[in-house]
């Protein structure tokens, strides 16, 4: 049975990471970089900026800490434990795999940091926000990040959804921990508006527009 999910797996991987071209390559790099995100983490700050200090300083800290968790989660405890190697170092593939830029990763690829980092912050968000149309921008981005990551072909597909069960569980533990902090020391909770959420959902918007010009302008 793991044997026929491992097929499962690997057939998935080639198949999505098969699926290339100039365009892309350009577009899934720069969606997996680590400051493509910076625009919507800058509105976000803008938000908290006109919240109360302490609510603010307070969820800071928690988004910081969904995020150390599902990293130490992923890369420090579960990828030592599991030592599954990343498509771009498996000897079995062979040169099916298709690289860009010479980027393989490091060596062991379950679970997914980036998919793992990216819903823990989603996760919090969503639930701190409570808006819909937010939710849905916040998902769509975090799972363009992870669809980078398999285009890319240093992750499979198994190692993403590993990664998000491990995003999902502690942008929640998180989030119980700030609102159990609020009802203990009696601290004030946000108040966000519609706006607050199209500020931060129109970064993402922004955020996607500039990738895809950029990506475009690097291949004419």
């Amino acid at each position: 049975m793991l044997d026929y999910l491992i097929d499962i797996d690997t057939e998935a991987l080639l198949a999505i990471n098969g699926f290339h071209d100039v365009f892309q390559d350009a577009l899934w790099w720069m969606v997996s970089a680590k400051w493509s995100s910076l625009l919507i983490l800058v509105a976000l700050l803008w938000v908290l900026l006109h919240q109360n200090r302490r609510h603010a300083l307070l969820v800071l800290a928690m988004l910081v800490l969904a995020f150390v968790l599902a990293d130490q989660v992923s890369s420090g405890i579960i990828k030592q434990l599991v030592e599954r190697l990343r498509p771009s170092h498996d000897p079995s593939l062979g040169d099916a795999v298709h690289i860009v830029n010479g980027y393989r990763g490091g060596m062991y690829g379950f679970v997914s940091s980036h998919a793992a980092n990216s819903f823990a912050i989603i996760t919090f968000m969503a639930l701190l926000f409570r808006n819909r149309s937010l939710t849905i921008g916040l998902t769509v981005w975090a799972l363009m990040q992870c669809y980078s990551r398999m285009y890319l072909g240093v992750h499979y597909p198994g190692d993403i959804l590993g990664g998000m069960v491990v995003g999902l569980l502690t942008g929640w533990l998180a989030w119980m921990l700030m609102r159990w902090i609020q009802w203990r020391w009696r601290l004030p909770q946000g108040h966000y508006t519609r706006n607050d959420a199209m500020i931060i959902l129109s970064s993402i918007a922004i955020t996607l527009l500039g990738l895809v010009t950029a990506a475009i302008f690097l291949v004419i």
